[in-house]
């Protein structure tokens, strides 16, 4: 074929693949067969291979392309990303109205807009004289990450739109559950971990540092709202969304304002048939549909005053209550958590949920071994709603708040301020709190962040530069520098060492977030077993205590680590921020299964860098000899009851000189 008929024919495929494309992923019709279009495909692919000259950047073809990156780069909006209230009856949404009919001119709004909340990723995607250019999360609403590489690869996202200029849209990446349902399917039958749920596997996808993994998963955008051009209304922006080929929910609506009796029906008629829908929903969106008017109103917090999202009733399960530990947060608060049997509320799995406190407790008579009704408020925190006291064990006893205290944090000593229903640590203030965490996470057995220590954590708190250990890496030098302690090139180094942080072992990552009870070895432990911090997350007390060396106390202070919502948010921020701990089969390791214990003092090195570099090769790190005990590793002045017990076991002694070797 010449190039000129080449042209002509790759023109012509482009065309009719584009169209197969909108009509399958947008309108859910076919025009041709999958076969039929798969082949034609392949066609389009051979004759760009023949003449990459003829490829350009708006081809089926070009939806995957690239190799993997190191990281995402951030984007700051334009125009803010922001999230909506939520409302939760309909008194709550006439209390919104009446509110802003005080704002607008006359008193009176118009038209009401509405749309189904989507359960998905906020993205923004960019436009330039058609052509997509950028794909951006919403992140913290005024700054995300560049995920093109990822969006560009969703099938329903034309790649080129007939609409000169600049346009923004933004919408909800989201898999729909019939795909979801396939997927765990094919997990299910190679033996793989099944997915927690549709938005996290969603939210996963587009995270992933290889687009070759987001053009594997099912994922759909659904547009919301159209940002450039800024049209006169809602359902005009709406109306122009679908005309330049991108898929909505199509459940969107007008009401005139004197509609609100009408708006209520179809709020719950949607609650029972969204069911049906083909993807999930926690809500609807209502907003006022002059845009001109909406803009006016401006932004209260972090949420617009011209729009709430209703959120539907939340849907009820019941399980056991397996256990009831208690956390410390980092204001040194002491919050009760019910561990339960894993089971499933509104499409995710619920392990666990906060009990507010000691009076809480009490007033849901709530007790270990009790089954208990859940839901989730919100159709996002899992709440107790009411224990089942007809299916109470007979030997079951009120759950006492002080001696569990005791129990589970034997030495510290905790008090309930006069007039507060919370049981806080004794003497200890929350900056105090985060600047032993951030100590601790930076110090050599954890992450071993050169340039942070006591001093410099101290005066980045007190500054206000950091409020978490994720903040550490939202600092950029510049900032540091103005700090009393730092010059530019001090400044610099810090950030640089803060920056190389981001890729631990994994077993030094679970040291580094500083779990009561878990040291270098437990971390290790845990590290071989799951083999990634999701897994961990998810672990259960049976899978805990199954792992030699941890008992019931151990494990209860794991469950109680990942059951505290701002533990939970902290991995969420820090995997945000690209940390990514990396995981290494010990097994395949020189000295895997092998077991050691150091007495005395080394001349080469300190104590916790030779276990660190023990623990590199494979080798276990014990306490105490045992019969497993490969070898017990001397240096100056041992320990005589260590060198004796060796002895009468008959296990080998090494001189530092033959550890040296060894390593």
């Amino acid at each position: 074929m010449k190039k000129n008929e080449a042209e002509e024919r790759i023109l012509k495929l482009r065309e009719i693949i584009n169209d197969y494309r909108y009509h399958y992923h947008v309108l859910d019709e076919s025009i041709m067969s999958e076969a039929a279009a798969d082949s034609l495909k392949h066609e389009l692919s051979q004759l760009e291979a023949e003449f990459p000259e003829l490829i350009t950047p708006d081809s089926p073809t070009q939806r995957v392309a690239g190799k993997p990156l190191d990281k995402f780069k951030k984007v700051a909006h334009e125009k803010r990303m922001i999230s909506l209230a939520d409302v939760f009856s309909e008194e709550e949404v006439r209390d919104w109205i009446t509110r802003n009919e005080k704002l607008v001119p006359g008193g009176r709004i118009k038209e009401f807009f509405t749309d189904i909340k989507m359960d998905g990723l906020a993205c923004s995607l960019k436009y330039k004289d058609g052509m997509f250019v950028q794909a951006v999360t919403r992140g913290d609403g005024l700054v995300g990450e560049d995920v093109t590489s990822n969006v560009r690869t969703i099938e329903n996202i034309p790649i080129k739109i007939d609409e000169p200029g600049e346009v923004e849209v933004r919408g909800e990446i989201i898999i729909f559950k019939k795909d979801f349902d396939d997927l765990q399917a094919k997990q299910r039958a190679m033996g793989e971990k099944e997915f927690a749920n549709p938005r996290n596997l969603a939210a996963g996808s587009i995270r992933q540092l290889d687009p070759k993994i987001a053009a594997s998963r099912p994922l759909k955008f659904i547009a919301y709202d159209l940002v450039k051009p800024n049209l006169p209304t809602h359902r005009e922006a709406y109306e122009k969304l679908r005309a330049m080929k991108f898929r909505t929910s199509n459940e969107d609506r007008v009401w005139q304002g004197n509609e609100t009796k009408e708006l209520f029906e179809y709020i719950h008629e949607l609650d029972e048939y969204r069911k049906g829908l083909p993807f999930n929903t926690d809500g609807m969106v209502i907003k006022i549909n002059d845009r001109e008017v909406y803009d006016s109103l401006g932004i209260v917090g972090k949420t617009p005053r011209a729009a709430v999202a209703f959120k539907f009733p939340a849907e009820e399960s019941t399980t056991k209550v397996r256990d009831i530990v208690i956390t410390i947060g980092r204001t040194g608060a002491a919050t009760p958590v019910a561990i339960f049997d894993p089971v499933e509320v509104t499409g995710s799995t619920v392990r666990h949920a906060t009990l507010h406190n000691a009076d809480e407790i009490a007033r849901l008579d709530i007790r270990i071994g009790d089954t208990v009704i859940i839901y989730k408020a919100g159709d996002i925190i899992p709440q107790v709603k009411e224990v089942l006291t007809t299916l109470r064990p007979e030997d079951s006893e009120p759950f006492n708040y002080e001696e569990a205290l005791k129990k589970q944090y034997p030495e510290l000593e905790f008090e309930r301020p006069r007039g507060e229903v919370v049981y806080r640590i004794k003497g200890e203030t929350s900056d105090l709190i985060l600047k032993r965490a951030i100590e601790y996470y930076a110090s050599k057995p954890a992450l071993n962040i050169e340039g942070l220590g006591t001093k410099n954590v101290i005066a980045l708190v007190d500054a206000g530069l950091v409020k978490s250990i994720a903040d550490l890496y939202r600092l950029s030098w510049m900032q540091v520098a103005r700090l009393e302690r730092f010059a530019e090139l001090s400044a610099k180094n810090l950030c640089d060492a803060i920056e190389n942080s981001k890729h631990p072992m994994l077993n030094k990552f679970i040291t580094a977030l500083g779990i009561r009870h878990v040291g270098a070895q437990t971390a290790t432990a845990l590290a071989r077993r799951f083999e990634s911090i999701e897994k961990l997350r998810d672990a259960t007390m049976d899978d805990l205590i199954e792992i030699n060396d941890i008992g019931e106390v151990v494990a209860e202070s794991i469950l109680a680590w990942f059951a505290d919502e701002d533990n939970l948010k902290l991995l969420d921020d820090l995997k945000e921020l690209g940390m990514a701990p990396v995981y290494e089969d010990q097994s395949k390791l020189p000295l895997a299964g092998k077991s050691y214990i150091i007495s005395g003092t080394l001349a080469s090195m300190g104590r916790e860098e030779a276990e660190d570099k023990l623990r590199a090769l494979g080798a276990i790190i014990t306490s105490s000899v045992t019969k497993t005990t490969t070898a017990l590793i001397v240096g100056e002045k041992p320990g005589k009851s260590k060198t004796e017990k060796a002895a009468a076991l008959g296990i080998p002694t090494m001189s530092e000189d033959d550890f040296l070797k060894l390593l």
